[in-house]
């Protein structure tokens, strides 16, 4: 079941002979339950495809459909919703609120939709986090790596369809960084979960089922590995 379907996607910035085409008419799809690599030099525009895909940004033209709805049809406050209940996003630098302690960042967004928080699933990805002493510290009480956890369960925490994560491990120390990957892989193979990651560590892309390559706003490459 396809449960991400890119068709025709742009995005430009400015106008005329001054026009830069980040995404440039790309259209590719992602199979529920696949695990997928982005990779790309800086300047690719593989940063802004992820945003036009989690909804953050607007595309020129296109389309984006997740799970079927057609993300870029709905008003903004629609989107906001829909972006909360069904994309998880994982970014660089963690956004954790730093008046919230880890289960109080983690629930966010179940509290932001005014639903009860599934206790026995947050129990369960506290420990698969490995976070289970550390409940009630804020993040600066936490290593790098241990808020990019504490990331990696809010964006799960609603049991989206699909996770988005931009360089997770781009703030982190190697050993950190290999436990974040491995973290993703394990939801994707115990949720079934649904992961795109945008990387420029091909030592990261290596470990997807699927390899898309970006240059210059297009897709070079999509490969099976």
């Amino acid at each position: 079941m396809k449960i991400l379907e890119v068709k025709n996607l742009r995005k430009t910035y400015g106008k005329g002979e001054n026009a830069v085409h980040a995404v440039d008419d790309v259209s590719f799809s992602v199979e529920e339950g696949e695990f997928v690599a982005i990779v790309g030099a800086s300047g690719s525009g593989k940063s802004t495809l992820l945003h036009l895909l989690g909804g953050v940004d607007r595309p020129t033209s296109g389309k984006v459909l997740i799970d079927g709805r057609d993300i870029y049809k709905m008003s903004d406050d629609a989107l906001a919703i829909f972006r909360r209940r069904q994309v998880g996003i994982i970014y660089q630098f963690y956004n954790l609120i730093p008046i919230l302690n880890v289960r109080e960042n983690i629930t966010l967004p179940c509290d932001l939709d005014g639903k009860a928080v599934n206790e026995k699933r947050l129990k369960e990805l506290i420990g698969i986090l490995g976070l289970e002493h550390r409940v009630s510290h804020l993040p600066n009480q936490l290593s790098g790596g241990q808020q990019q956890r504490v990331s990696i369960g809010r964006a799960m925490i609603n049991d989206p369809a699909i996770i988005l994560a931009d360089e997770p491990t781009g703030n982190l120390d190697s050993k950190a960084g290999d436990e974040i990957i491995t973290l993703l892989k394990l939801s994707n193979q115990k949720y079934h979960q649904t992961i795109i990651v945008i990387t420029h560590d091909l030592e990261i892309a290596k470990q997807a089922d699927r390899v898309i390559t970006f240059e210059d706003g297009r897709i070079a490459r999509d490969e099976k590995l």
